[in-house]
């Protein structure tokens, strides 16, 4: 089953709660909450503080991104926030192992995220661990940017290993998925899309949304 995460930071964040709304009724599976710190990455956005009144107006699943450094420092903040999934960056994180397994141990699934210039095989030690892998397919940071195709080899080379192991492994993709390539991307292995102007700049995000399913 494909799986719709829009990215909310693509809407108009004063009216958050609204906006999620309307995608829920749009029959999103999930709602992508991108968290940057200005370190990490350089752009800035939003912390723990706005997932805590989301979760206060919303039954929706949080798929909380954390591009943020060190992400460890913060994991139990943000689940106490309201995050379903939680993702941070296998670049930012001191202990990745340590980190998963601590999302899980609260019930909560956990998720790992690659930047372009990391190879698929330096997680390879660490998905049985994992709930999903997301594989960012642009540099992380700003929305609106076209999807960098030669990121897909990356999300086959993961199913193919997860498959061999026989792990139950959700593949995320992110960054400039559209209605065109998302079946490339799910031909290759994903089946989670996070998609952002393609939802919100739609004149008809019900339709958008089942566009990104191949609908």
């Amino acid at each position: 089953m494909i799986k719709i995460s829009p990215s909310v930071l693509a809407g108009d964040l004063s009216c958050l709660a609204d906006e999620v709304g309307r995608l829920a009724a749009a029959g999103a599976d999930m709602m992508h909450l991108d968290v940057m710190d200005g370190i990490f990455v350089t752009n800035l956005s939003f912390g723990m503080p706005v997932i805590e009144c989301l979760r206060k107006h919303t039954d929706a699943v949080l798929d909380v991104h954390l591009m943020i450094d060190r992400p460890e420092r913060y994991v139990e903040r943000f689940l106490a926030a309201g995050a379903d999934i939680l993702t941070f960056h296998y670049e930012a994180c001191e202990d990745s192992a340590a980190t998963l397994d601590l999302i899980r141990s609260k019930g909560r699934r956990a998720a790992i995220s690659i930047k372009p210039k990391t190879a698929a095989e330096e997680i390879f030690p660490l998905l049985d661990r994992c709930d999903m892998v997301l594989v960012m397919t642009v540099e992380p940071g700003y929305g609106g940017q076209s999807m960098i195709p030669e990121m897909l080899d990356k999300v086959r080379a993961i199913r193919k290993e997860a498959d061999r192991r026989g792990l139950k492994l959700d593949i995320q993709v992110d960054g400039g998925i559209n209605a065109e390539n998302a079946p490339s991307a799910v031909e290759a292995g994903a089946n989670v899309l996070v998609a952002g102007s393609a939802v919100f700049k739609a004149e008809n995000m019900r339709e958008a949304i089942d566009k990104l399913r191949g609908k």
